[in-house]
């Protein structure tokens, strides 16, 4: 019975909140705090891997969720709060990076390098099957004597 508790409280210890958000950066319009949830989705948090800030406790995604909270609510769209951010930030701030510029030869590089190592696989074993199943030359007349020679016949 005690086992089972202390697994119960070490378990809601270990929970925490599934968004990093407080209730202080919380915008009053409902209908705005919803379009900043919706912003930071798709924002990700600079000290975290592959985090949104929304689910970041860094204090640093809780300077972005206030500064896209204090965008929205000066009246930018969401698409200029995120160039805003991209612009201050760079494309790493984005979650979903686009697929354009210097990013799109990152997207392209590694399925072609893996197409390019394919092709000269396929042609280093296609030439070592050519050479080994190519008929051996014949011997001139000389050397098949010398070989008969050789073998004691």
């Amino acid at each position: 019975m005690m086992f089972k508790r202390l697994i119960l409280v070490l378990s809601l210890m270990l929970a925490g909140p599934a968004i990093a958000v407080e209730p202080s950066e919380m915008l009053d319009d409902p209908a705005l705090e919803a379009r900043a949830r919706e912003v930071s989705k798709e924002l990700r948090c600079l000290v975290c891997r592959n985090e949104n800030i929304d689910d970041s406790n860094a204090s640093l995604a809780k300077e972005l969720r206030v500064l896209v909270r204090d965008r929205i609510a000066a009246g930018d769209s969401n698409e200029e709060t995120i160039d805003y951010l991209v612009d201050r930030y760079g494309e790493y701030v984005l979650l979903k990076p686009t697929v354009t510029g210097s990013n799109l030869l990152l997207y392209i590089a590694g399925p072609a390098m893996l197409l390019i190592g394919f092709g000269v696989a396929l042609f280093y074993i296609r030439g070592r099957n050519r050479r080994s199943i190519t008929a051996p030359e014949q011997l001139s007349p000389d050397e098949e004597a010398r070989l008969k020679e050789i073998l004691g016949r």
